[in-house]
């Protein structure tokens, strides 16, 4: 349906509350929302033209439709229950493209408690996320050492003898009948706290044991439970905020731009920041909207519901207060804060959220300038995503080619690739190198299904984009726009028209266009360099007396690269079987190729193609 269609389509809406639903033309749903008045916020979205991320949306747009409900309020859990079911393109993800990793305690006669990225639902206990593997192994590394469970993962089964792990304080032996059961769920308990922040009643019931031990005099006891205690607070310093509080106590922070909200919430748990989670959501509605939604997502996947929510002064409670109490049952204090102590915290959170806030803008690039590009070019779609292709050689040797990826105005890294030119080979010729990389490139995107760019910069003029182009009309992807950017007066090339289009110096679209055909030319000098600096390597090893094929290849099997070979101290090559004098020349000879190395910049590593 065009625009037009929808928007006599969308006039006919009722001004009731509910929840409506965008669909694409697959009839996928992309986007849902709510809304007090159903009529007059989707007409919103086809009035602002000025705001490109709006527009990017309604341009996907085929179908929209809407759901009457009785009050906002059921249009809030509909809301949220449809976002479940269809999980949007455009709405927030809560996961925000990271995989965290967390601790869990298996669901098993005798649980396990270990590190790991998957949730499983099998009614195993999940601690976390927490942001850095190191944070997680000094949690482990102290609960084995003080409630040492089992080490093994297959089914127990009755030994006789325990294993090495027991004999060392780290397993707890059941196989062996060395743990009872009710012991071994004690540990089980005192483990959950622990992970939960609950430490002062775990410390203080330590220091009972500890006490009772020594006055039996079971003094190896006593100091085993004194050991427990400083290393539990020795834990308890690393944390950079402490209070006296044992409340399970949230703190919502929250900063919002014109088409981004960074979402922080700061969690405590027995007077501890154990926690801080980061979201991010587009801004289609109002941030209050945006921050229920999220709310109502965040805390329907957590087991534990917080016993006060405290929030900023512009945010209005009523309507999560009314959803702890109905949906989740739970009583939930959610309030702006008073005491100084909490007002800290959020403190925290709002500026962990603008600080969040400020550095997505800055990695999502320059959406205005996309978008006047794609006027300046008449493209039908907004590039997004562009891939630029630059080829480097000297004299026709060492012909490699470079592919960079943009996404939203900025360098993709993980999508950059590099291609040995194969189809010329002593001679110099850009044309044929274009055709071979632009044809080995989009046969794998045809062939595995794969995203396809929103625009191709080549690194050259005329002659280039039209080799450029001949191959993507041979494979059918005519639909794909391609450019070139020479270098000499900054022209753009199209396809088959020898009169090329300038634009402004310093303009926004020609400095994304500058910067990508920079970089594709960058990364294709860098990994020709490498290539020539390893065959003069190769050539400056041989050259070493007593060095011919055999030996140099022998070399390069033990070691497993020239680089590897030159960073080689005299001894590890005498070791290698050389002779002493000859792993002493070798190393000379290589002190200027490990200069040369040093020297080159810092690049990423793609996979080639």
């Amino acid at each position: 349906m065009n625009k037009s269609s929808l928007q006599i389509d969308v006039s006919r809406f009722p001004t009731s509350p509910g929840v409506y639903l965008m669909h694409d033309a697959d009839g996928t749903v992309i986007y849902v929302g709510k809304a007090k008045n159903i009529r007059s916020r989707v007409k919103s979205y086809f009035a602002r033209e000025t705001d490109i991320k709006t527009t990017v949306l309604v341009r996907k747009i085929d179908r929209i439709e809407y759901i009457v409900t009785q009050n906002e309020y059921e249009a809030l859990l509909l809301e949220n229950n449809l976002i479940k079911k269809h999980a949007p393109r455009y709405n927030i993800n809560l996961k925000d493209g990271k995989s965290y990793p967390v601790i869990r305690i298996t669901n098993e006669q005798y649980p396990r408690v270990f590190r790991t990225r998957k949730i499983v639902q099998d009614g195993s206990q999940y601690f976390g996320p927490f942001p850095h593997v190191e944070s997680i192994d000094r949690y482990l590394d102290l609960t084995e050492r003080l409630f040492p469970l089992r080490k093994c993962r297959k089914p127990v089964k009755k030994k006789q003898h325990p294993c090495l792990y027991y004999h060392i304080g780290r397993c707890a032996a059941v196989c062996a009948g060395k743990t009872t059961q009710k012991e071994y769920n004690e540990r089980v308990d005192s483990i959950r706290r622990l992970l939960s922040g609950e430490t002062r009643e775990l410390i203080a019931e330590l220091e009972t044991k500890m006490q009772e031990s020594s006055k039996r005099r079971e003094f190896e006891k006593a100091a085993s439970y004194r050991d427990s205690i400083r290393a539990i607070e020795t834990l308890e310093t690393e944390q950079n905020i402490i209070d006296f509080d044992p409340d399970v106590r949230d703190y919502l922070g929250f900063a919002t731009g014109e088409d981004i909200c960074a979402i922080v919430v700061c969690q405590m748990r027995g007077g501890k920041l154990i926690d801080t989670h980061t979201y991010f959501a587009p801004m289609y509605d109002n941030p209050q909207e945006v921050i229920e939604q999220f709310l109502l997502q965040f805390y329907a996947e957590r087991s534990t519901i917080p016993t006060r929510l405290f929030v900023p002064e512009s945010f209005d409670p009523g309507m999560i207060a009314r959803f702890f109490e109905h949906e989740q049952e739970a009583t939930v204090q959610t309030v702006v804060p008073v005491e100084r102590r909490d007002r800290a915290v959020l403190n925290l959170a709002i500026e962990n959220a603008r600080s969040s806030h400020e550095k997505r803008m800055r990695e999502s690039g320059n959406l205005p300038a996309l978008e006047e590009l794609r006027s300046v070019l008449g493209l039908r779609a907004l590039p997004l995503r562009i891939e630029g292709f630059d080829i480097a050689h000297i004299g026709g040797k060492h012909t490699v080619a470079s592919m960079v990826s943009f996404q939203n105005g900025v360098p993709d890294k993980n999508e950059y690739r590099r291609y040995h030119v194969r189809t010329v080979e002593g001679h110099a010729d850009d044309f044929a190198s274009i055709r071979e990389v632009v044809a080995r490139r989009y046969t794998r995107i045809v062939n595995e299904r794969l995203p396809k760019p929103d625009l191709i910069v080549i690194d050259g003029g005329i002659g280039q984009v039209n080799s450029a182009a001949d191959i993507l009309a041979a494979l059918d992807l005519e639909s794909i726009p391609v450019i070139g950017l020479a270098k000499k007066n900054e022209e753009i090339f199209f396809p088959y028209r020898s009169d090329p289009v300038t634009l402004p110096d310093g303009s926004p679209p020609l400095r994304v266009l500058q910067y990508i055909r920079d970089e594709s030319h960058r990364f294709a000098t860098t990994f020709r360099a490498g290539l020539q600096s390893k065959e003069i390597a190769d050539s400056r090893l041989e050259s070493v007396p007593g060095i011919g094929p055999t030996r140099s290849r022998r070399l390069l099997e033990v070691f497993g690269s020239i680089e590897a070979v030159a960073e080689a101290p005299a001894d590890a090559l005498y070791q290698a079987g050389l002779p002493r004098a000859t792993a002493d020349a070798v190393h000379d000879a290589m002190a200027e190729y490990r200069a040369e190395r040093i020297e080159q910049p810092d690049d990423v590593t793609p996979r080639p193609e």
